[in-house]
């Protein structure tokens, strides 16, 4: 479990960008916030009646401009997904399109996905987790920034259900190696590639225009898959 000294950390994954919004962003906020906008504020999110049903939560973190999770939200209709992204355009962006879409089974947050895992979501509550093309934050010295560390790896343990899933992907080898150590550690996960390393992209994850970008630079796309198993560690 996240202590409270970590809770109250000063070095995060992420850089507030003040990123321009357009119309139809800005208009999203005014209008659609109320139909798809939660806040958790350090307080516990009630998503039963946030999504009005019970169902099996997916959260999503850094869903950037949410092309893939409402592609995802639209196919898996017998879940709900959550998506957590701290920029605005890309959250105004989903809002909109999905109301566009008629899809009822999505909500966002633009805050920050540790506190809102902390703070927000109660144990085992999760059926999945997906990160994906989180920044790999390259230079050694910004390695601390990176989002996957163990402490975080243990607070998605700690929040998944067990038989429920982590996936993550990247472009970025160092950081896929990176993940697959601290991983690898970790008694909590099982690792779903039969050679414990990283399996091809499953089909349920939409192809990305990051990923397809990626691709055409050469870059190597890897997809890291962990089952949430029991285990004799305290959580």
């Amino acid at each position: 479990m996240i202590t409270e000294a970590e809770k109250r950390r000063t070095v995060r994954s992420f850089v507030l960008r003040a990123g321009r919004m357009t119309t139809a962003q800005d208009k999203a906020y005014l209008t659609l916030w109320e139909e798809y906008g939660l806040q958790c504020q350090h307080n516990r999110l009630d998503l039963n009646a946030a999504f009005g049903r019970t169902a099996p939560l997916v959260l999503e973190i850094g869903f950037g401009m949410g092309d893939s999770l409402l592609e995802q939200a639209i196919n898996e209709p017998e879940r709900n997904f959550l998506g957590v992204e701290v920029h605005k355009p890309g959250v105004g962006r989903l809002m909109n399109e999905a109301k566009k879409a008629g899809v009822q089974n999505l909500r966002v947050l633009c805050e920050d996905a540790v506190e809102v895992l902390s703070d927000g979501l109660a144990p085992q509550s999760l059926a999945g987790v997906q990160i994906y093309f989180p920044d790999p934050w390259h230079k050694k010295r910004h390695h601390k920034r990176r989002l996957i560390q163990t402490p975080f790896i243990d607070l998605l343990a700690n929040r998944v259900e067990l038989g429920g899933f982590c996936h993550l992907a990247t472009d970025w080898a160092p950081y896929a190696h990176w993940m697959l150590e601290l991983f690898s550690q970790r008694a909590a996960w099982e690792n779903t590639s039969p050679d414990a390393t990283f399996v091809p992209r499953p089909d349920r994850r939409p192809l990305t225009k990051f990923e397809l970008r990626g691709e055409r630079l050469g870059h190597e796309v890897f997809d890291l898959v962990y089952l949430r198993k029991a285990s004799d560690q305290h959580l």
